[in-house]
């Protein structure tokens, strides 16, 4: 009977270093955080919205997490433009609804805003 409680000792201890062996090597390697590039179409309410007044409030919006990118503008018709804007943003810390509804807040701009293209990174 000592003889196999030996064994269950020893393959115990054994199974508990591997274990810990497992887990310190687990933890030395960086975690990779999920990332997006998010395309935005930031519309105006007519030709006369300031659009320069309506990209500083866009990228007013600070969140941790998000980084904003390049824009440009773009005709629509009507000599209305609508602002398209890129940023990259960390899935875990921002969502698309409350950036959406960030920048909707500012209603004397911003009449919409529509996720145009959305890549994982």
């Amino acid at each position: 009977m000592d003889l196999v409680d030996e064994e269950d000792e020893e393959a115990e201890r054994l199974k508990q270093e591997r274990l810990e062996a497992y887990a310190a090597k687990k933890a030395k390697k960086p975690t990779v955080i999920a990332k997006s590039s998010i395309l935005l179409d930031v519309k105006p309410w007519d030709d006369e919205t300031d659009m320069g007044k309506l990209e500083e409030c866009v990228r007013s919006v600070q969140m941790d997490g998000l980084l904003w990118g390049a824009s440009k503008l773009v005709p629509v018709g009507y000599g209305i433009k609508k602002l398209q804007i890129n940023c990259v943003v960390e899935d875990d810390k921002v969502g698309t609804d409350i950036l959406e509804e960030e920048i909707t807040n500012f209603e004397d701009y911003v009449q919409s805003v529509d996720v145009a293209a959305f890549n994982k990174i």
